[in-house]
């Protein structure tokens, strides 16, 4: 093969992978196409492809922020997205102020803004990095079979009172996070969901806060 020839054809060959990538991503009403795949799920500027109690919730400096200051809440309450996601890699960054939040993906939307399904734990307490399963199996077996110590490794991944970087990956039955950079849950669900929401989670109980930035997410 002739140089002339090899370069046509690696040329051809990037234009085919960035054809597949702009033709894949599942794009829609408040999100934008960037690098590698991935489309953004918030634009820093409004909430419109979002269902939610907008009580709860605002855009503050490009950053969602979730907060029941002066709005009690008797049942955790979520933002979704309106689309479902089934195999994915999702990143989002979080900041809790205190108490208790989660980001959840392969959920059901119920009525009154519940989200049922996986939840990526966000807490002041031992739980930040741990799987859980909201409104169905709660603490999850493998979380429970975990010794002491590594959950408390998973835990201290998290950055308390800062934020933190999530990055989870669905594919079929597997479902992986990884926290700051630290792997915190790598399993092999049978039972788990398949396809859902996006969802970002506000604690009943004391008064609470969070904030959720870089929202990210590429379609496998």
């Amino acid at each position: 093969m002739t140089y002339r020839m090899s370069m046509i054809l690696g040329l051809l060959a990037v234009c085919g992978l960035m054809a597949g990538c702009g033709g894949s991503n599942g794009a829609g009403q408040g999100e934008a196409e960037i690098d590698d795949g991935f489309v953004r799920l918030f634009d820093g500027e409004d909430l419109a492809s979002w269902s939610g109690d907008m009580r709860l919730w605002t855009v503050v400096d490009g950053v969602i922020l979730g907060s029941t200051e002066g709005n009690a809440i008797e049942q955790n309450s979520f933002l979704a997205t309106e689309k479902s996601y089934s195999d994915f890699i999702l990143r989002v960054k979080v900041k809790l102020r205190n108490h208790n939040s989660g980001i959840q993906f392969r959920s059901e939307q119920a009525d009154d803004y519940v989200v049922k399904g996986y939840q990526a734990d966000v807490a002041t307490q031992t739980y930040f990095g741990m799987l859980y399963e909201e409104k169905k199996r709660g603490k999850m077996d493998y979380w429970k079979a975990l010794p002491i110590a590594e959950q408390q490794a998973i835990h201290a991944a998290s950055k308390q009172g800062d934020w933190n970087e999530y990055e989870i990956t669905c594919i079929g039955d597997s479902v992986k996070m990884v926290l700051n950079g630290y792997t915190t849950c790598d399993i092999i669900d049978p039972d788990g969901a398949k396809e859902g929401v996006i969802a970002l989670q506000v604690h009943r109980g004391d008064p609470m806060e969070v904030r959720f930035k870089d929202i990210y997410i590429k379609e496998l």
